[in-house]
């Protein structure tokens, strides 16, 4: 692509430019992303106080589990001792743009994160401003962006990105086609409607019919502890949102999976164009639950969490499986619904899921006392109206001598 022979032709001529660390994703020998950006990290975290610590992304950062489709990229940046920056793109139309961020950060670190009372993974996401990039087109920002998510601030400058690489290397071009964007500008055309003179206008009122949304897909989901480890969360499930009056359900074939594993919490990231979803599981080493439910949506701007959950619960070395639609309700503003529901943050056994435990509109045993116990009082209510019936009969049938 263009941008390339851009980049070819600054390191040829060594010109002292700040530039930030250089990434190359690849599929099948091919370039497919390219990435050269700038970052630090800024979080509060909890020892006897909170504290504050600052680092920047390192040079020993690995790329490797990046990943490049037809229609869906991930940039994902392993670090230092167990912390990852990820970025997905998704091709929208002629171009692309980058949908979310996560952005994982050990607390068990103790360079970083020294005295900290959780030694477990926590992550921080939220939605980019990088849109309508077109095609073999790079996105080149100077500016520092501030992203502020939670407990995490981050900020990321001196940016040139490249996803969904398709043209040849062209080492003649001399110029990169870029699409630099000036920050927090935005350009509005102006609304103006023109009437002729003694004209009088009248709107007939519609009804436009609310779509019907079909039932979401299920979604297969894993972790792995690590590149090469064995599977640790497995979770299976279709869902929808709803959220202000509006329902949406996530696509888990345009959903990118992350997460971590640790003893104590699990967290599994579910990040599409539309939305971000973060579950996060804990034990108290008899059984599971789902802890926390955060979410964030790009369209509205729309966010909410609720860390104080006690769903899903069943013992250690257990799934937690309900097929039927269930509906909870996280926040005022945050429903979700949930399909074919199958999960198992913890003692996942090579690869497959433990024995379920079905929740209770699932388990049928408990209708058949139901079933049986109004059965014996429509009985009880038939042999008393009948006795009250024959009573006042054998009354009737005497005479007063």
């Amino acid at each position: 692509a263009m941008c390339f022979a851009f980049l070819v032709i600054f390191h040829e001529l060594q010109l002292s430019l700040s530039h930030g660390i250089e990434f190359n994703v690849t599929k099948d020998g091919k370039l497919c992303l390219y990435a050269d950006l700038k970052l630090t990290f800024k979080v509060t975290y909890e020892d006897l106080d909170n504290q504050v610590t600052v680092f920047a992304l390192t040079d020993d950062a690995d790329s490797t589990k990046s990943t490049c489709d037809p229609m869906h990229s991930i940039l994902m940046l392993n670090f230092g001792a167990g912390h990852s920056f990820t970025m997905s793109f998704s091709k929208i139309g002629e171009g692309y743009e980058a949908d979310v961020f996560s952005f994982t950060y050990n607390l068990g670190d103790p360079v970083h994160f020294p005295n900290s009372k959780s030694k477990d993974p926590s992550t921080a996401m939220g939605v980019l401003d990088i849109k309508n990039i077109g095609m073999d087109t790079c996105y080149s920002c100077k500016s520092e962006d501030l992203i502020e998510s939670g407990d995490v601030n981050i900020t990321l400058w001196d940016v040139l990105i490249q996803a969904f690489i398709t043209l040849k290397y062209n080492t003649t071009t001399l110029a990169p086609n870029t699409t630099t964007l000036a920050p927090n500008t935005t350009t509005l055309a102006p609304n103006t409607t023109t009437l002729a003179p003694n004209t009088t206008t009248t709107t007939v009122p519609t009804t436009t019919p609310v779509p019907t949304l079909p039932v979401p897909s299920t979604g297969n989901y894993s972790i792995r502890a690590d590149e090469n480890g064995t599977v640790c969360l497995l979770a299976n499930f279709g869902l929808r949102i709803g959220t202000k009056g509006e329902e949406m359900n996530l696509d888990p074939n345009r959903a990118n999976v992350s997460g971590s594993c640790a003893v104590n919490s699990s967290e599994l990231i579910l990040a599409s164009k539309e939305m971000t979803i973060k579950f996060t599981f804990t034990n108290d080493t008899k059984k599971f639950r789902l802890h926390a439910l955060s979410i964030s949506v790009s369209t509205g701007n729309f966010s909410a969490e609720n860390s104080s959950l006690n769903l899903w619960e069943t013992s250690i070395g257990s799934s937690y499986m309900c097929n039927k639609e269930q509906t909870f309700n996280i926040t005022d503003t945050l429903t979700i619904y949930t399909f074919s529901l199958h999960v198992q943050p913890f003692g996942v056994n090579k690869g497959v899921f433990s024995t379920a435990h079905e929740c209770s509109v699932d388990d049928t045993s408990i209708l058949v006392p139901i079933i049986v116990g109004a059965a014996l009082a429509g009985l009880i209510l038939i042999v008393v109206i009948a006795y009250v019936i024959g009573r006042r009969k054998t009354y009737v049938g005497y005479q007063t001598l």
